[in-house]
């Protein structure tokens, strides 16, 4: 009988350890589920987890408590295509790129343009869409141009690409955690102007009841992208291959009619990988 039991404790200690063996082996990144079922690294197997910002229409904002806007219905669109279910997750522009990296987030959507500053914190999947800067005034100001800013009192957005041209052309800007404080500066008088995405400077100067005017546009630099944490090749190898995809089907051209009505196209931006022809929006439609 002692020998009986003897191998019982045995059988029952050795079946544990194959199991525990193979826990092991299933866990892993991406809340302790295997690499088959999560191949991109996900915070959640299956969900893309976004931080995008809650203020910035028409490209990202919350309505009706939904995150909604151009970038992130794009978004919500190549994750299908990828398999893929999108959580938003509201922040401040200046966090979102550091967020991503340290993988509080596993995509940052906020109108994001690519610079070689921010390839140092994240890497980018191709361009999605092109921007320009616009410049917001005080109704009544005789501020006409960018090239007027000399010595006058500029906010913009912290960490935003309009902060980087405000400060490389020296003009001491000041800083503001979000949209929302650009166009409560102008509005209460204490900021001459506000450089902003042209499509949120246009917005809000339509919602301002006439105290705010667009004085200026000019193209950006560079074009706006997805950010995912360095060195995460597989997610955004993934998402750019889906972005093709939307970019075919006309899904990429519907959204730039909804969202920004009448913009012209430059002829030399091509989104995505570029090899994608571009159905029109009323092909699309």
């Amino acid at each position: 009988m002692r020998i009986r039991s003897a191998l019982t404790r045995a059988a029952a200690l050795g079946a544990a350890a194959v199991l525990a063996a193979t826990a092991l082996t299933a866990c892993g990144e991406g809340g302790g589920t295997s690499e088959a079922a999560n191949p991109y690294g996900l915070l959640q197997a299956g969900v893309l987890r976004a931080g995008t910002l809650t203020d910035a229409p028409p490209n990202v904002y919350l309505k009706d408590g939904k995150f909604t806007g151009f970038d992130n219905d794009l978004l919500t669109a190549v994750a299908a295509k990828a398999g893929l279910k999108v959580e938003f997750v509201g922040t401040d522009f200046s966090a979102l790129l550091a967020q991503v990296n340290n993988h509080k987030f596993d995509v940052g959507s906020s109108s994001i343009t690519i610079t070689e500053a921010r390839k140092k914190t994240v890497d980018f999947g191709n361009g999605y869409d092109f921007g320009y800067f616009g410049l917001d005034v005080p109704a009544g100001s005789p501020i006409t141009g960018f090239d007027q800013l000399a010595g006058k009192r500029v906010v913009v957005v912290q960490g935003t690409v309009q902060d980087d041209y405000a400060t490389r052309e020296n003009l001491n800007p000041v800083r503001v955690p979000d949209y929302n404080g650009a166009v409560n500066q102008l509005k209460a008088g204490t900021a001459d102007a506000w450089i902003a995405p042209a499509e949120i400077g246009d917005k809000s100067a339509a919602d301002s009841n006439g105290k705010i005017t667009v004085a200026a546009k000019q193209l950006s630099p560079a074009p706006t992208a997805y950010a995912v944490a360095k060195g995460n090749d597989k997610l955004r190898e993934a998402l750019n291959k889906a972005l093709d995809e939307v970019i075919a089907d006309g899904t990429w051209s519907r959204l730039q009619a909804q969202y920004y009505p009448g913009r012209p196209i430059p002829a030399d931006f091509k989104p995505g990988s570029g090899t994608v022809a571009v159905p029109s929006p009323s092909a699309a439609s």
